[in-house]
């Protein structure tokens, strides 16, 4: 009998059947429109994510016949939120909406809490475009549509519930609110008063690995699966990545490699929480009991190399197209191996809103006139690691030291990048068989709530496999360590210029 993790965003959807054993079986992707009326293109069009999900589940399940799915679960974006009915039928659009994201309703909460309390009890750092903001907001503007609503489901726990199970909402899941208790683990009391917002609007909560019910006799004969298949709560996208790559103890983290690059160390719960505060730091659950997630981001990630490719080997993007190779390949392929001389500081406001890609600004510094195109992509890389490698000085200073990370994400196929960022860090980075692994993860949640597995390191070692390892290079680590030391002492000389040109109409 197999597993099925779903793992659902904001455009798209993703599914992997594995055996109980850890072979994979099926997978399948689609994508789907966000909305259907243009009008409203921040809510995402429930009708479509159902069809294309449908489809998604009619192929694993045929491929699955000889090994049939007994269990499933859902890993899902906490951004969404889903207005019910008294009947827990769906009311609306799933709201994706900007409100609230001026953060107003956050900054409120914060002013009448204080800043260390609302950390203190959420564990998360103020922000705006969360579910507190979008509440609020509704309850403001929209309080017909407010007052209808029996619940509040978040995109995983109605997916569940077309399914046949219950909208039960994990604690991981929870977390990304702001409305979490992340102590007392249960909807808090105190930031909800100070949000005039009732806790009946909110779904209840459990662990990851909770059972949900199981699918309808109607669906299950719709998509053509077994009877009894069980439903059971699984968690956030970050949390079942995390599990799916097999980062279940402290000292090990997640190393993401997209269009932006993210980094998430797992870590037991830390007496001195203030600290992570003061560097601008949340924390959230894991699904893996007693575990805690920390997040980091850098926007620029992937987005460099792709502006490298669009802007500086625009002939190599067209060749590359025609002979239908990874033109990403072909230029990494460049690279020097050896670390730079040059300084690349991409640049995304750290504060204030959001900046969109066009407006973005960074520096170079240390060109000559011998300075190669391969170079200049290598230091585009180091340039956004380095920042990672400030950070993870950071996370060793609060408590929170990584020895291991496992790379995930489109970018973790290139070696090279991988080599790089072991170099930079200073210590080794693993690549695993799925490099997308938040439907994985997913599928072990299911693994475990159902029983198959005793826990969830029995159930990571049966389905998670490493295929190469990347050990840091003492000569060059050294090499670099010296270059984050420049990167920290020129960032600060740089960053409120960079920022001006930035938010300057003329950027």
């Amino acid at each position: 009998m197999s597993l099925l993790g779903i793992d659902l965003s904001e455009t798209s959807c993703s599914l992997i059947v594995t055996s109980r054993e850890g072979r994979i079986l099926a997978r399948a992707a689609r994508e789907f429109r966000p909305s259907a009326d243009e009008t409203a293109p921040c809510d995402l069009n429930l009708r479509a994510l159902w069809a294309a999900l449908s489809d998604a589940l009619r192929q694993v399940i045929s491929e699955t016949q000889a090994d049939p799915i007994h269990a499933l679960s859902i890993s899902s974006i906490g951004e969404a939120i889903v207005p019910l009915s008294t009947s827990a039928q769906v009311l609306d659009a799933c709201l994706l909406g900007d409100e609230g994201q001026d953060g107003a309703y956050v900054q409120r909460v914060e002013a009448a809490l204080g800043r260390e309390r609302f950390f203190d009890i959420t564990g998360r750092v103020p922000a705006p475009s969360q579910a507190l903001s979008r509440l609020c907001w509704i309850k403001e503007h929209q309080p017909q549509r407010f007052q209808q609503t029996w619940r509040f489901a978040f995109l995983g726990g109605v997916v569940s519930h077309l399914l046949g199970g219950s909208t039960l909402c994990d604690y991981s899941l929870a977390a990304s609110t702001l409305l979490f208790d992340t102590r007392q683990e249960r909807w808090s009391r105190e930031v909800l008063a100070a949000c005039d917002l009732p806790p009946s609007k909110l779904p209840d909560l459990a662990p990851a690995g909770t059972a949900l019910g199981a699918v309808s006799a109607p669906i299950a004969r719709e998509l053509g699966l077994r009877s009894n298949v069980r439903i059971i709560l699984g968690g956030s996208r970050v949390a079942c990545s995390a599990l799916g790559a097999g980062v279940i103890k402290s000292g090990l983290a997640t190393y993401t490699i997209g269009n932006t690059i993210h980094m998430a160390p797992a870590f037991n719960a830390i007496i001195l929480s203030s600290l992570l505060l003061r560097h601008g730091l949340s924390m959230a659950h894991h699904v893996v009991p007693d575990l805690f997630l920390s997040e980091m981001y850098n926007r620029s990630g992937g987005s460099v190399l792709r502006w490298f490719s669009d802007h500086l080997a625009p002939l190599e993007k067209r060749e590359a197209q025609v002979r239908g190779v990874d033109v990403y390949s072909m230029l990494l392929g460049e690279m020097p191996e050896e670390p730079t001389n040059l300084m690349v500081l991409p640049h995304f406001a750290p504060v204030g809103p959001p900046i969109s890609d066009d407006q973005s600004c960074g520096v170079v510094v240390g060109l000559r006139l011998d300075t190669t195109r391969g170079e200049i992509l290598r230091a585009l890389l180091e340039g956004v690691t380095y920042y990672f490698a400030a950070g993870q000085e950071t996370l060793e200073h609060i408590g929170i030291p990584v020895h291991l990370y496992r790379a995930t994400g489109g970018g973790a196929r290139s070696s090279a990048w991988l080599q790089l960022t072991a170099d930079i860090l200073g210590v080794p980075v693993e690549r695993t068989r799925v490099l997308k692994p938040a439907p994985l993860g997913a599928a072990i949640i299911a693994g475990v709530g159902c029983g198959d597995y005793a826990h969830y390191e029995e159930a990571v070692e049966a389905q998670v496999h490493v295929r190469d390892r990347f050990e840091p290079d003492a000569r060059k680590h050294a090499r670099y360590r010296e270059q984050v030391a420049r990167y920290r002492a020129l960032y600060p000389l740089l960053a409120e210029y960079l920022h001006s040109l930035s938010t300057s109409p003329a950027a």
